[in-house]
């Protein structure tokens, strides 16, 4: 991540509140859907079935934005997206996503978007101080 996240921020991504997902769509329009995700070592988590829209606009466009409000507070996270298939990783996610909300339904298609994160927004008190460089 490129922004340094604070413990408000961290308290505030581990509550259980929903996000929106956003991808570009096979016309280049904006694709947003709630999802549940979860945040870990810079990467975004969203547990998903294989065969939805925002698999196949992540397999196509590459990126994506997940973002997170309640009340006065707002934090999105932004980057590279790709879809993990891989057992292992399907369970972790899994995992994380309980911790966050709840047990999820079995299903035998989940896959998982990753977004790497390289851009953070959101409220300013989210975010530690970053010092100036000097000119």
């Amino acid at each position: 991540m490129t922004t340094q996240l604070n413990e408000i921020a961290l308290h505030f991504v581990g509550e259980r509140h929903m996000g929106i997902l956003s991808t570009l769509d096979r016309r280049g329009g904006v694709h947003s859907v709630p999802v549940g995700f979860t945040v870990e070592g810079g990467v975004v988590r969203i547990i998903t079935s294989d065969a939805t829209q925002k698999v196949r606009n992540v397999e196509r466009g590459g990126t994506a934005t997940v973002a997170q409000v309640h009340e006065g507070r707002w934090i999105s996270f932004s980057g590279p997206a790709t879809i993990n298939r891989d057992a292992d990783a399907v369970a972790h996610a899994v995992e994380l996503y309980a911790g966050r909300y709840r047990q999820p339904r079995v299903n035998p298609i989940r896959v998982v978007v990753e977004i790497a994160v390289d851009k953070t927004m959101g409220s300013a008190d989210l975010f530690e101080p970053q010092e100036e460089s000097a000119a």
